[in-house]
């Protein structure tokens, strides 16, 4: 199998070899020449895995260069209850992404078992593990350059820290985050963690980090990787709890499944649309937003317009604060047949400043084939479901979930099962929790006081040659 960028001007290449960089020579996003289909019969081999052993068997599909045998024991030392056993009390850790049924026909997939307590892990686990792997085979070293709006950062930094031949450069919106996601991050001391806080919002974070990953030069001389959702390597490892959720909430391959995914960058439920695009049966991807709603906006209209900077606004959901979707540029490729000049004069518009649409095109037509529809939460749904699932159901979800909930249960088709994902323990965002419910969300006992422990960071303006500079002075070559 081989990987071609969405821009249509880099060459193909093997998983091993796009899983280190990001973002393709030619600017756009990495995708399989096509998507790799599986079969009635492994669905129902598939369906009494274990989530390591089912892990294997999606990354094969994927990865098919790297050996089975060594690709079994990366799933295998990633998907243990060593790794994702300690943050509930109440979960059993070999499931690892437990299925927790509110009432018939509606889940919450538990996501958030991980040592940062948030859905990243589930992926950036498997992604450090892959790194080292990747790096020992090539004697070689990595400086990953990533934005976070809130638990990117967090999973990639506890993903990344100490392994060797890898250093973390991860920005993240100045005074933008919760104070528990801001404490995960600049709490941790080990020396090859770099945490930048850019004076602005996401937006201004994930340009810098794409400025500096266009620039071939600097990027090959300093040796620069990524692990936001831009890298292929963490999108395929997030189409596992897909398939993962969709066999715990139906009976047989028979049924088909609705999923609601609380959306910022699109990544999450990017790697459901690539779940279906290889044959697992998902009738509904619904995408729900938070007051920063463009990816609603598109779905409802056919107009994508980022609306930049000034008009991003904060809410009590951070890590969906989002304007401008990295992964969105993945769908709209499939969407317009995968004609990336198409693609590039899109996305031509948009980094000028601009909009696309696609109302009144074969585009517009053909999108409801694609499964998927959207809705929008505020500030006040979102406390109004968390006090409500908490009163139901005796469940008390974080806020992004709360986003998930609400519109998931708006537009799902009825008779179908719906599958909401979790995002992140409420722990991560205790003001609101404090406002819905009048009281405090449990922590692990890891995480308690990480507020009072000593932080570090380096505040910057969002100047690519001020970033490109701090690089050099903390990234030997």
């Amino acid at each position: 199998m081989k990987y071609i960028s969405t821009r249509g001007l880099a060459p193909a290449k093997p998983f091993s070899e796009i899983l280190l960089g990001g973002l393709a020579p030619d600017g756009g996003l990495y995708l399989p020449e096509e998507y790799p289909q599986v079969s009635r019969i492994e669905l129902d081999e598939w369906r009494i895995l274990s989530y390591a052993d089912l892990a294997f068997e999606v990354m094969s599909k994927f990865a098919p260069d790297i050996p089975s045998a060594d690709l079994k024991v990366i799933t295998d030392k990633t998907y243990t209850a060593e790794v994702y056993g300690n943050a509930r009390t109440d979960s059993d850790p070999r499931q690892i992404a437990p299925l927790r049924t509110l009432e018939p026909g509606l889940h919450i997939l538990e996501l958030s078992n991980g040592p940062t307590l948030a859905f990243k892990d589930m992926a950036m686990q498997l992604l450090g593990n892959l790194f080292e792997y990747a790096l020992d085979k090539q004697q070689d070293s990595l400086n990953i350059l990533g934005a976070t709006s809130g638990d990117t950062g967090s999973a990639a930094e506890y993903a990344m820290r100490g392994k060797q031949g890898i250093r973390v450069f991860m920005l993240s919106p100045h005074g933008k985050m919760s104070a528990f996601q801001t404490a995960q991050m600049y709490s941790l001391q080990d020396p090859n963690i770099f945490n930048i806080a850019v004076r602005g919002v996401f937006d201004d974070a994930q340009d810098l980090v794409k400025a500096v990953s266009n620039d071939l030069e600097f990027k090959a001389k300093y040796k620069i990787g990524t692990v936001n959702s831009i890298n292929w390597g963490r999108i395929s490892a997030q189409v596992v709890y897909y398939f993962s959720g969709y066999f715990a909430a139906t009976n047989s391959n028979d049924e088909q499944a609705a999923f609601s995914v609380p959306s910022g960058n699109f990544g999450n439920i990017c790697a459901g649309h690539i779940a279906r695009m290889m044959g697992l049966p998902i009738a509904q991807l619904i995408l729900a937003t938070n007051e920063n709603d463009v990816l609603d906006e598109f779905f409802r209209t056919g107009v994508y317009r980022p609306r930049g900077t000034a008009q991003t606004f904060h809410t009590s959901s951070p890590s969906m604060d989002i304007s401008k979707a990295s992964n969105f540029e993945r769908f709209i490729f499939d969407l317009v047949g995968r004609d990336s000049a198409k693609l590039r004069g899109f996305w031509g518009q948009v980094d000028a400043g601009g909009a696309f649409d696609i109302k009144g095109t074969p585009y517009w037509d053909a999108l409801p084939g694609f499964g998927f529809v959207s809705g929008k939460s505020t500030h006040a749904d979102r406390v109004s479901t968390i006090r409500q699932t908490w009163e139901k159901y005796g469940l008390m979800v974080d806020t992004h979930t709360a986003d998930g909930i609400k519109v998931g249960i708006e537009q799902c088709r009825p008779g179908l099962p719906l599958v909401c994902l979790e995002t992140a323990l409420p722990a991560k965002f205790e003001e609101t929790i404090r406002e819905a419910l009048g009281r405090e969300p449990e922590r692990p006992a890891s995480m308690k006081g990480i507020e009072n422990l000593p932080q570090h960071c380096e505040v910057m303006n969002a100047d690519v040659n001020a970033l490109k500079a701090f690089i050099a002075a903390n990234a030997p070559r």
